[in-house]
């Protein structure tokens, strides 16, 4: 059924509190972030059960509804006309004077319940200052993703005519048109970092400049003359982030009649010069040792690399912990085209898709849970994987480990072929599962990746399904006679 964006847009509105309780709107590739003042308003039942919501993710104060790509840009849309224009009584108009209300007794219902309350503990052990930066590096670089993706998938098929010697009038032009944004992420990254720390945005952009700034090549630092990107978006966010506390210094020590000459003048002053002589020259060496670590990683353990790697993901997105990856993605990127790093770590989806598939499979009589994985299931294949983790796998507990088990397997699939010579990786980052085939990039040409890629994604699949489907429930989960709780729903006693 296709998902209305105004109707969705009204109900999911309704489910956080109104127009009062949000504080800011944004999305990703497959949600919808919300920033509340009042978590405690939300009605996390009603928000489930809203036709197109796939799952909510609670990241502290923040909401992450996911309804999927495509869709999520759409209802982004209706949702900040609602907040921006319009009364809470408009939103309830649109549902009717009530948000859509959830089966209180279905199997699937209290999978979800247990799952959320899961998510829950694991959000108050883990509200540390190290996630709170997490976050806040996601904050920066999860706004770049729509670009960075229609940017790999221009160079992706620039480079499919320029292999094959196609249209070589027309190549140099889509040559800018998807290089020109990776050419400038740094001030991109400049802006948001900026805006996310307090400071003004372009001002970040102006100081983050200077790393891509051709002009560099005639300043020497440390006796080694600087180039054009040297750090890239690592130097780009160290530059962005001190100017921005040079600013709020300025800000808090000059007077209000000279501090709109003074300030601004400053920011760029203090924090190019330093970003000159001193972060371009830090931020480059150590963007050159993470882009020679991932390599001789791969060349040298890709199979138990990639093991390690496709078989924490999932644990690794419970956290949160994820993101502390995005800018290490962002710089492999920016250096080599792509990430080799991403297509291991997407083997954990085809993992989690192949223990939902047992799931259904083992749980045959149980119609509520096998209607909640037919309809989270294309999310999964094409990446998005909260509804299967959230209102499958973590409630019943071992499918959740039997699908890192699977990922595992299929990330050493890929991580052996680049041992061989072989490596796949993806020219921009968001997308994973089917979603990633159009991304990818490797040294053995568009065939050779996409048959390693496509390999590693099915050996996920049938690991994840065969360790599911042989130890992955207990005999009270399929509904044993004597098992004293069907369908597994009581407490765990294993």
């Amino acid at each position: 059924m296709r998902t209305d964006p105004a109707e969705a847009a009204a109900a999911i509105l309704s489910g956080v509190g109104g127009p009062a309780n949000v504080t800011s709107v944004a999305h990703c590739m497959t949600r919808l972030r919300l920033g509340l003042a009042d978590p405690a308003r939300v009605r996390e039942e009603a928000l489930r059960a809203v036709p197109g919501v796939l799952g909510v993710v609670v990241d502290g104060d923040a909401y992450q509804v996911v309804l999927g790509p495509g869709v999520v840009a759409r209802v982004t849309g209706e949702f900040e006309a609602l907040v921006g224009g319009r009364a809470p009584a408009d939103c309830e108009a649109r549902t009717g004077g009530r948000a859509p209300q959830e089966g209180g007794t279905s199997t699937a219902g209290q999978l979800a319940a247990q799952g959320a309350a899961l998510k829950e503990a694991q959000r108050r052990r883990n509200a540390t200052p190290v996630k709170l930066a997490l976050r806040r590096v996601a904050n920066i670089f999860v706004p770049l993703i729509p670009a960075l993706i229609g940017c790999g998938i221009l160079a992706g098929c620039n480079g499919l005519l320029v292999n094959a010697g196609w249209l070589p009038a027309i190549t140099p032009a889509l040559t800018g048109v998807a290089s020109a944004f990776m050419t400038l992420i740094a001030v991109f990254v400049g802006h948001n970092t900026a805006k996310e720390f307090g400071g003004t945005p372009v001002l970040g952009g102006a100081v983050a400049a200077i790393v891509v700034y051709p002009g560099v090549v005639k300043v020497t630092a440390f006796g080694v003359a600087l180039s054009p990107g040297q750090g890239g978006v690592l130097g780009a966010l160290a530059a962005a982030l001190l100017g921005t506390y040079i600013e709020k210094w300025c800000r808090g020590r000059i007077p209000p009649a000279l501090d709109v000459l003074l300030t601004p003048t400053l920011t760029i002053l203090l924090a190019g010069l330093a970003t000159l002589y001193g972060l371009m020259f830090v931020a480059g060496a150590l963007s050159t040792a993470i882009g020679t670590a991932a390599n001789w990683l791969l060349a040298t353990t890709g199979a138990l690399a990639g093991l390690v790697l496709g078989g924490l993901f999932l644990p690794l997105v419970m956290l949160g912990l994820h993101q502390a990856l995005i800018p290490i993605h962002a710089t492999l990127i920016e250096q080599q085209g792509h990430t080799v790093l991403l297509p291991l770590l997407a083997m954990a989806g085809a993992g989690q898709v192949g223990a939902a598939v047992a799931v259904y499979v083992r749980l045959r009589h149980d119609t509520s849970l096998r209607t909640t994985i037919r309809s989270a299931l294309p999310a999964g294949l094409l990446g998005v994987g909260e509804p299967l983790i959230y209102g499958v796998s973590l409630p019943l507990g071992r499918p959740f480990l039997t699908a890192c088990v699977g990922g595992a397997a299929g990330g050493a699939f890929v991580g052996l072929f680049a041992m061989l010579g072989d490596p796949v990786g993806a020219t921009a980052i968001g997308p994973s599962g089917w979603a990633l085939f159009p991304l990818l990039a490797g040294r053995g040409g568009m065939a050779t990746s996409l048959a390693v890629y496509g390999g590693g994604l099915l050996t996920g699949y049938v690991v994840g399904f065969l360790a599911t489907y042989a130890v992955g429930l207990t005999s009270a989960s399929t509904g044993a006679p004597g098992s004293g709780r069907p369908n597994g729903l009581g407490p765990r006693q294993d």
